[in-house]
């Protein structure tokens, strides 16, 4: 009876030096070492890699500035046009305000002031 493949990677798993060892006999060997280094290198990032990831954040952050700057042109706009609106409105509010109070000094006048007058005994 031979060893099944669990028996060998479960003593592996139990020998530390055994599993150091086995490594070092793959790694020897010029195809498999070649292997690994290229499974390795899959997840490796380039100088390539990171140069064009530079890249894609300065036009991102270009980007981002440009957004922000448009953002704030709108945002002043927005800004001029209410206090122009606020403005119209005070000047409404003002002229209301004097016909309101000329036409309530008018009618008291008319209707109070012979009141008082009569009372007086000036009427």
């Amino acid at each position: 009876m031979g060893l099944t493949a669990r028996e060998v990677v479960d003593l592996f798993e139990k020998d530390p030096s055994a599993r150091k060892r086995l490594a070092e006999l793959l790694v020897a060997e010029p195809d498999v070492r070649l292997a690994v280094i290229n499974a390795v290198l899959r997840d490796v990032a380039t100088k390539s890699d990171i140069n064009e990831l530079r890249k894609e954040m300065i036009d991102l952050n270009a980007a981002t500035k440009r957004n922000i700057q448009e953002l704030r042109k709108e945002l002043k706009g927005d800004i001029q046009e209410l206090r122009r609106e606020v403005s119209e409105l005070r000047k409404e509010m003002s002229s209301n305000f004097r016909w309101t109070s000329g036409t309530v000094i008018t009618v008291w006048g008319a209707t109070v002031i012979p009141i008082l007058l009569k009372l007086v005994g000036l009427l």
